[in-house]
């Protein structure tokens, strides 16, 4: 238990200062008025079991998981506290606990160990899914209501899954895909294509190595690359991030590349974080400073890059941040410059645009009624911005828009689309 403790910074749980300022950027803490629904809150429980005054027992581990990780209190924190490392050390806590005890699910070790771990998996997930729809059975499911033998998370949140692509577009895909122009500018671009994005949002990924290339760079689909780790970070699973971490940074290392891009905000926050998670490794500590370095969101590239939106979109058109894209990355400016740079476009700003939708990875599964709560706030603000189409840069982001859009009766009225398709149909 004392090494179990040990993990605890306890320098940066004491940079707490408990002034509140986190409250009002807190979701759960907005739903619920709970101190322990709080960033403050559960600063004062992890310091309290880092001291041995508390015990690791399950009010802690679901005090803890009910934080979404939007990390929007970072923003807030005038002294700067690193509130998502620690939330990830006292999730790892918890499971190192529970490991120790032998109660981890078996559910949990299913999904996180034998299926984000490994990319063939995750395609097979992919196959399955898209021979689901396209035989029917999903909407048959849905029309003759079998589809709730599903949990009822899964059933409400399936009817936001588009379309995904089949085996027969995948196999399309060029492993280089060369720059349409070389003037000014030609880089050599590392596409990152996530495990999920690359599942059911592979047309996204495509669409990226599109616009990159009509901006004159070169885009490689690097082969062995993993999942970024973000998942099994959040989840107390640290061990396993730096795994992926390490078999992603000598995925891309060979390559000699310019930059490494991705187009998902809580991707990209965990490819940008590797050099922490690795800061003690002798070995591997340089090498994922170099990684890092090289890393930007699709936002943040394209700005500097030579790209030409030559179609009009008379619309009016809004931005809903992602928190990672936002509050981990510090990325605000960039999608709402290409936004505005669209003739014809008007762009209008929402109330509360940094605030977290409710996705926050996995949460819309695992504290669906929570998730829900925080949507709905959000698609209030939604609403309010007047806009036809409300554009993210994250997948969960997207998911959740659309099904926000289903709960608040404004299908036909409004789409949620990635920054990256937009700008795809558009160039």
């Amino acid at each position: 238990m004392i090494d179990v403790l040990k993990k605890f910074d306890m320098d940066e749980l004491l940079n707490c200062m408990h002034c509140g300022f986190c409250l009002p950027a807190c979701p759960t803490f907005q739903q619920t008025g709970l101190e322990t629904y709080s960033p403050r809150g559960r600063i004062a429980l992890m310091k309290g079991v880092a001291e041995s005054k508390l015990p690791i027992d399950e009010e802690f581990e679901h005090n803890m998981y009910a934080c979404l990780g939007c990390r929007a209190c970072e923003t807030a924190c005038p002294a700067g506290v690193k509130y998502g490392e620690l939330i990830e050390t006292a999730r790892e806590v918890v499971e190192d606990t529970k490991k120790a005890a032998g109660r981890q699910s078996f559910g949990r070790r299913i999904v996180l160990k034998r299926l984000f771990m490994h990319p063939r998996r995750m395609k097979l997930t992919g196959r399955a899914l898209w021979a689901l729809q396209a035989s029917g059975l999903q909407e048959l499911a849905s029309k003759t209501g079998l589809v709730q033998i599903l949990p009822r998370e899964m059933t409400e949140m399936q009817v936001a899954v588009d379309r995904v692509a089949s085996p027969a577009d995948r196999k399309k895909r060029t492993r280089v895909v060369k720059a349409e122009q070389r003037a000014p500018v030609a880089r050599k671009v590392g596409l990152f294509t996530g495990c999920i994005m690359d599942v059911m949002f592979y047309e996204t990924n495509q669409a990226t190595a599109r616009l990159l290339s009509k901006a004159g760079c070169d885009v490689v689909f690097v082969d062995q690359q993993q999942c970024c780790g973000a998942l099994h970070a959040h989840s107390g699973e640290k061990a396993d991030a730096k795994v992926l971490a390490k078999q992603n940074i000598e995925a891309f290392e060979a390559l000699d590349l310019d930059v490494i891009v991705n187009n998902a905000g809580g991707c990209g926050a965990a490819l940008k974080e590797y050099h922490h998670w690795l800061k003690d490794d002798p070995v591997w500590a340089d090498r994922a400073r170099n990684f890092v370095a090289k890393v930007r969101d699709i936002s943040e590239l394209l700005t500097t890059l030579p790209l030409q939106v030559t179609k009009t979109l008379n619309a009016r058109v809004t931005y809903q941040d992602s928190c990672h894209l936002a509050h981990g990355q510090g990325v605000r400016k960039q999608p709402r410059d290409l936004i505005r740079s669209i003739p014809g476009v008007e762009y209008i700003e929402m109330e509360n645009a940094d605030g977290c939708c409710g996705s926050a990875g996995i949460y819309n599964i695992t504290n669906f009624d929570m998730s829900m709560r925080v949507l709905d706030d959000k698609m209030n603000h939604v609403a309010d911005a007047k806009a036809s189409i409300v554009v993210t840069a994250n997948p969960g982001c997207l998911l959740q828009m659309k099904k926000g859009i289903i709960r608040a009766g404004l299908e036909g009225r409004m789409e949620a689309v990635h920054i990256v398709d937009l700008l795809d149909r558009l160039v």
